[in-house]
């Protein structure tokens, strides 16, 4: 049987979940489907998630419709929640993006159509909610187009849009669509040039062609909430997304997306086989990137459907399925050969906070958050055991209040946290040189030297050795890699380092004299250095905020974005409405969509998404305090990585 595994992404309430408890509903696996208003869907089963309407969790079912078996993840639409997106992704074969008729682009609109075009995730659009009173699907359509391109190819169309009997009709494809099409594929344009007839068949089979080469996006409109649309949008993702067959056979190759830990199951796999069988009581060989490869033994295999699970023997290439006994498991390990996967961050955490707990209860509360940060590794849980602090890294105060919710209902512990703070980072001011020669006290024997330069914002980080084994031997430079990287965790402002380049320029290695650990103890040195050298410049997150208000709102936004030290572009004033967006820092904006709310009377919209990293006034920023030993601190440093130190 062909496998499908698709995701339905889209920004938060443009109907995802309603989506998909309506396919399961048409091909028959429910009676009738469920609402996210009663709390009876099937991908949003957790407690927290049915109280409060919204998806935090990436969840799947599985269905068969014509032949094929479709692994549908409904993700969340949050911002918060972006992580479970950025993770679902890695293991989709195509992708169905949902656009509300009402509101048109949203910030994560946007961000998931780039991240989609970036990995090459064949994807189908559907414009949701044209039951909506006065939308304009038409509208949005056009707006589509002018926002991300040509290749979208409505495959129905919409009678009565903004109406309770809205309805769609199916045209395969009109005039418009077969010359978009014939834009796109070459051997189209040849037979509609010689006025050759092309049946639906025909068209079908080259908008799926083209579909597969992310060239073409079918384009659907409906309601799901009346099951308007949906038998067209099922149709598309059997007919123009690339399923593909089983591959029991081959070398075992899958990777994990997503860690769960529950009362009755302990911690879970979710994982994806590309290729061979992976069967129950099977010892499998796992790596990690960057670390090494060990190995766990398989102790069940389950089939998922939102909260229920059904015990199986086994999967094969092209499957997704929970997996027990993979306890050391983590996010974006690989199962079985190692491979090269691309992957792009959608996300980023802004904030940092301090979690505190009931007295007496420390063990217990870093146990918790451990497991949640095994389920979310973006929250990065950092114990601090000289201060007994507990901080978290976190997208938004949506977040926190899932996360209070969680620790109650899944371990029994009260929590609280600290107001959050900004996660700043920092950049190199110029090119700088760090040389450390660490010989004394012997038997020791290792020198490195570095050259950081700063890159274009955006850029991230970059290593290059222009040294060869003659040199130093290709382990050891090995060492100074890895280590390199875990010293840019932290640097002289206490933040990450990001947008540099790392050279290594120089080294040294004595035949009799050098330890394998030397490496790993002088490279941090000689990475502070030549970032003391250099100098550090301070990066502050900037979010985008989209505002909709009533016209006369119009000067007091402008104000407000101003204070805030943000950018906009102009105000789109239509119909007694303002539109404004803006580049805003993080740190001003944190509270600014209860201020806004209050404004407008709770009848404006405001969304916001992270936008980038931008150089920050050294006064409006701040530094942090370091985590453990400053290699800077060179004695200090060295008796800590030899052991010496009390």
């Amino acid at each position: 049987m062909r496998q499908l595994n698709i995701g339905l992404l889209a920004h938060v309430d443009a109907g995802k979940t309603t989506t998909v408890e309506h396919i399961l509903f048409l091909s028959g696996k429910l009676k009738s489907p469920g609402s996210v208003d009663k709390g009876s869907t099937q991908t949003d089963f957790l407690a927290v998630e049915r109280e409060r309407g919204i998806s935090i969790t990436s969840a799947s079912v599985t269905l068969e419709i014509d032949g094929v078996k479709l692994n549908i993840i409904d993700t969340p639409g949050h911002t918060d929640f972006t992580g479970e997106v950025e993770r679902t992704l890695a293991v989709l074969d195509g992708a169905v993006l949902l656009v509300s008729a009402a509101e048109g682009i949203q910030s994560q609109t946007e961000r998931f159509w780039e991240v989609l075009r970036k990995l090459h995730i064949p994807t189908i659009v559907f414009i949701n909610k044209t039951d909506r009173i006065g939308c304009n699907p038409e509208a949005v359509f056009k707006t589509l187009q002018t926002a991300f391109g040509t290749g979208f190819i409505p495959v129905n169309y919409c009678q009565n849009p903004g109406e309770t009997n809205v309805a769609v009709i199916e045209n395969v494809m009109d005039e418009d669509s077969i010359l978009e099409l014939c834009e796109i594929d070459e051997g189209m344009a040849e037979r509609f040039m010689k006025g050759e007839t092309m049946s639906p068949d025909v068209l079908k089979y080259a908008l799926a062609s083209q579909t597969a080469k992310c060239k073409a996006f079918p384009l659907v409109y409906g309601a799901a909430a009346h099951g308007v649309g949906i038998q067209t949008l099922t149709n598309a993702i059997i007919t123009y997304l690339p399923a593909a067959e089983l591959v029991p056979k081959g070398e075992l190759s899958g990777i994990v997306y997503k860690i769960e830990h529950t009362k009755s199951q302990g911690k879970t796999a979710h994982v994806r086989l590309y290729e061979g069988t992976l069967r129950i009581r099977d010892t499998i060989e796992i790596h990690r990137p960057g670390v090494g490869t060990f190995q766990d033994k398989i102790t069940m295999i389950q089939k998922v459907f939102g909260s229920r699970r059904e015990d199986i023997k086994q999967i094969f290439g092209n499957e997704v399925a929970v997996v027990g006994g993979m306890s050391n498991a983590k996010v974006g390990d690989m199962i079985g050969k190692a491979f090269e996967k691309n992957r792009v961050r959608i996300s980023e955490p802004l904030f940092l906070v301090r979690i505190y707990g009931d007295d007496g209860k420390e063990r217990e509360l870093i146990q918790a958050v451990s497991e949640l940060s095994d389920e979310d590794p973006l929250m990065d849980c950092l114990w601090d055991k000289d201060l007994r602090e507990l901080t978290i890294r976190i997208m938004g105060k949506i977040q926190l209040e899932i996360l209070e919710y969680l620790m109650m209902e899944r371990y029994g512990l009260t929590v609280s946290f600290s107001a959050p703070s900004v996660i700043y980072k920092e950049t190199p001011a110029q090119r700088g040189i760090g040389l450390e020669r660490y010989t004394m006290p012997k038997p020791c024997w290792a020198v490195v030297k570095l050259q950081v330069d700063p890159l274009a914002r955006g850029s991230g980080f970059s290593y290059e050795s222009i040294i060869g084994e003659s040199v130093l031997k290709h382990r050891y430079q090995n060492h100074v890699k890895t280590s390199v990287a875990e010293a840019l965790n932290q640097g002289r402002l206490g933040w990450e380092v990001t947008d540099l380049k790392v050279t290594l320029i120089d080294g040294e290695d004595h035949k009799f004299h050098t330890h394998p650990m030397d490496f790993f103890l002088a490279t941090p040195i000689a990475v502070m250095k030549a970032l003391e050298n250099a100098g550090s410049a301070l990066l502050e997150p900037m979010v985008k905020l989209r505002l909709s208000a009533d016209e006369a709102f119009t000067g007091k936004l402008i104000g407000d974005i101003l204070g805030m030290r943000g950018e906009f572009d102009s105000p789109v004033i239509s119909g007694g409405k303002v539109e404004i967006e803006a580049i805003v820092p993080a740190a001003a904006s944190m509270d600014y969509p209860i201020k806004f709310s209050s404004l407008t009377s709770g009848r404006g919209t405001i969304s916001s998404s992270f936008c980038n990293y931008k150089n920050c006034p050294p006064e409006l920023g701040a530094t942090a305090k370091r985590r453990g030993i400053d290699p800077f601190d060179r004695d200090k440093w060295i008796l800590f990585k030899r052991g010496a130190l009390g």
